[in-house]
């Protein structure tokens, strides 16, 4: 097998440093939100909502622009600069928008680095290496994801002050900018083809759109978003079935682990059985998993669902950026992913809100089941509506 490319590696590493810091904050929030500042389950989903609202929505914009300066590297490292820069402010927050506003500005960092950068990976990596290439990212991703709260952990039992770990979270942070301003090299961007008619006459679609089967995958996509609100309602699951908050952070980093050890193989995997595939097994399994949360009353149980939950997370993560590539034009490829996040990000927003009202009237067992159904009717449409593309 091929070595991934250095960029692809790179890469790897700057979100491993950019997710030790997110994730040193992240699983605490609800804690922090519902026990500190008073805030309830509405307004963390609120928080979320809005937060991954508007980074998706962001996504179509960076995407559009790289595209157009035909560059990504400078508009991933905004990205990455932002998020480093307002992420430790959390540790001033005294007010539940305090939160909000923090919790937004990170997010329009991920928002500006997100297309740009997973368009760079699809440029540097051969087609029949793109779903192992995308899983190693997400991977390196989730390793980071897995070490952040651990030390969290290890911080808390040695001194139980929030706002002071919250502060140190700044140190990967700048760790990661460094790896990306010094380390990271792009390869030149696929220029746009000049506007002209098309086949017969017929106008040119707009770059970045791609055809239909991009278009129908887009719309089932949505359709699981609907139902795949803020994973900081699992965490809040977890605490009312009994986990310990101190065990909470190690919790969070079990799962994971499971993405950090399976993604890569699952997203080499998918190159073999095709990526629509792997996404319809992934999208069952997590209408699986999100069943039991929603009848879950033991830690125990908790802590299995989570270890799950990260192989729904391998199995597609890697797999659904593949498709995007496969999908969508080479000189288009910025925009075509930023339709992507913008498509799961705008249905975000109604998803934690919808989640955070029906837990608060009809309480977790509807709110999580309803997501469920949800995720098993993507499933059969991307089944029935989107061809396999193999690599």
């Amino acid at each position: 097998m091929a070595p991934l490319p250095p960029t692809v590696k790179r890469l790897g590493w700057v979100s491993l440093f950019n997710d030790v810091s997110s994730e040193m904050i992240y699983p605490l929030l609800p804690a922090y939100l519902t026990r500190v500042l008073g805030a309830g389950p509405a307004f963390l989903g609120l928080i979320e909502g809005v937060a991954e609202a508007v980074a998706s929505l962001l996504k179509v914009a960076s995407g559009w622009w790289s595209d157009r300066l035909q560059r990504r590297k400078p508009v991933v490292v905004l990205g990455y600069g932002l998020s480093s820069a307002v992420r430790p402010l959390m540790a001033v927050a005294a007010r539940p928008w305090h939160v909000l506003a923090l919790r937004v500005a990170d997010r329009v960092g991920k928002g500006t680095r997100g297309a740009p950068r997973d368009a760079m990976v699809a440029e540097v990596t051969p087609p029949g290496q793109r779903g192992r290439a995308y899983g190693f990212h997400r991977a390196m991703d989730h390793a980071g994801a897995a070490l952040g709260p651990l030390l969290a952990s290890a911080f808390l039992l040695w001194r139980d002050d929030l706002r002071a770990l919250f502060a140190l979270a700044a140190v990967p942070a700048f760790a990661g900018v460094l790896v990306l301003l010094f380390g990271v090299h792009e390869a030149s961007v696929p220029r746009r083809p000049a506007p002209g008619p098309g086949p017969e006459g017929a106008p040119t679609a707009p770059a970045g759109w791609g055809g239909p089967s991009f278009r129908r995958y887009l719309a089932v996509l949505a359709v699981f978003t609907l139902g795949n609100s803020a994973d900081a309602f699992l965490l809040l699951r977890a605490q009312q079935a009994g986990v310990a908050l101190a065990l909470v952070p190690l919790l969070w980093t079990a799962h994971h682990l499971v993405k950090a050890a399976a993604s890569t193989h699952a997203g080499a995997a998918s190159d073999r059985v095709g990526h629509r595939n792997a996404i319809v097994a992934g999208w069952l399994l997590y209408a699986l998993v999100y069943a039991g949360f929603a009848r879950a009353s033991t830690p125990a149980e908790i802590w299995l669902l989570f270890v799950v939950y990260g192989l729904h997370h391998a199995l597609t993560e890697g797999p659904e950026r593949a498709l995007v590539a496969a999908l969508s034009p080479a000189e288009g490829r910025g925009r075509a992913f930023g339709l992507f996040h913008a498509v799961t990000g705008a249905a975000l927003l109604p998803a934690s809100l919808l989640t955070g009202w029906l837990w608060q009237r009809h309480g977790p067992a509807t709110a999580l089941g309803v997501g469920a159904g949800l995720a098993g009717a993507a499933a059969v449409g991307l089944w029935a509506l989107v061809p396999s593309r193999k690599a």
